[in-house]
């Protein structure tokens, strides 16, 4: 292959009930995506005509290849997994729909395991239809972690804020308990990494969110903030991270502190999410850090209740290919970088 070729970006198409297909296509139809990288998109030609006529974008074409390495630069390409007859009822849970889903998102791991494409994007799934004797896995990121035997942290991109994930799909009432100290350090030290290899960032100013209100206010509402999360603070300190906090996190969002550091760390999903959906809803990107392989997802979800509709709005989905594409270029650089190190001559001695 050559070297200046475009990044080749693969796609799985998520649940096909669900509106994965239609951000695709509305994404891809859009020329000037086709020259920044090369799609292959993992699914099959039935598919893609059922939701074309739905959303009324029959004049989109994919290129249609049996291999990943027939791609063509300049084109979508439909990867045809399978050749069988899928029933799809827009906006239902089926797990039989959901081995197609599996399917695909296992067609572009071979993929990208065999070399043939430089990073995934991946079309919401629903965590329902997704479950089988073969398929026992919460989602996405929990298969992969699996797959590459890895541990991600779940970090949300947005132009203006990073936010990583401390813990993530657990109840509130099993947050406290999951925290504790090394968790806490593991964490900032694999945002530390993140940064310095995907982001260019090799002194990343990392704030940390308490877990309770107001830090919990010297012990008055909490002794976790002081007894775990700071403790984790400081060992991942001492580890090179240069992490600050505990923060409130109402104050931390509502006087914009975060614009002053380079990545955050929420401690439960929604005192994460709720600010960053509020600050980039529509443009937010789902990565997963940590993994050997680049990995991208649009912030939200199957959409079921729009599915088939043609309303669905491809902001995220495009962000998280532009994601996936300066992922694999920073990760590039980086390990050039990396292979020919400057050599330091030792001194002579006087």
């Amino acid at each position: 292959m050559s070297e200046d070729r475009l990044p080749r970006i693969g796609i799985s198409i998520g649940d096909l009930n669900g509106v994965g297909l239609e951000l695709i296509i509305k994404t891809f139809s859009d020329p000037a995506m086709l020259e920044l990288c090369t799609p292959l998109v993992f699914g099959s030609t039935k598919v893609v005509s059922y939701h074309r006529n739905a959303i009324d974008m029959r004049d989109f074409n994919f290129n249609i290849i049996q291999n990943p390495e027939d791609a063509v630069e300049g084109k979508a390409n439909l990867v045809n997994c399978w050749k069988e007859e899928v029933k799809m009822d827009f906006g239902k849970v089926d797990p039989i729909v959901g081995t197609y889903a599996i399917k695909s998102l296992e067609a572009a791991c071979d993929a990208i395991d065999a070399g043939s494409i430089d990073a995934l994007v991946t079309a919401p799934i629903h965590k329902e239809s997704i479950q089988s004797s073969d398929f026992q896995f919460s989602g996405h990121t929990d298969y992969l972690e699996s797959r590459y035997k890895s541990k991600a942290t779940m970090m949300f991109l947005s132009e203006d804020l990073r936010l990583a994930l401390a813990t993530v799909h657990i109840p509130v009432s099993k947050v406290s308990e999951a925290i504790s100290s090394n968790l806490v350090e593991q964490k900032i030290l694999a945002i530390h990494k993140s940064l310095k290899q995907d982001f260019h960032l090799p002194k990343g100013r990392i704030a940390v969110l308490a877990l309770n209100p107001h830090a919990g206010d010297k012990g008055v509402i909490g002794l976790e903030d002081q007894d775990i999360v700071s403790p984790g603070i400081e060992k991942a300190k001492e580890a090179g991270a240069l992490a600050f906090g505990p923060y409130p996190a109402d104050s931390f969002f509502g006087a914009s502190t975060y614009t002053a550091f380079d990545a955050v760390l929420a401690m439960y999903h929604d005192q994460g999410l709720v600010a960053f959906k509020s600050l980039t809803f529509g443009e937010g990107v789902n990565y997963s850090a940590g993994l050997p392989i680049i990995r991208t997802s649009p912030d939200h979800g199957t959409a079921f209740d729009i599915a088939g509709q043609g309303k669905a709005d491809p902001g995220s989905f495009r962000s998280a290919v532009y994601g996936a594409i300066d992922l694999y270029r920073s990760r590039k650089g980086t390990a050039e970088i990396s292979a020919n190190p400057l050599k330091i001559k030792a001194k002579k001695k006087l």
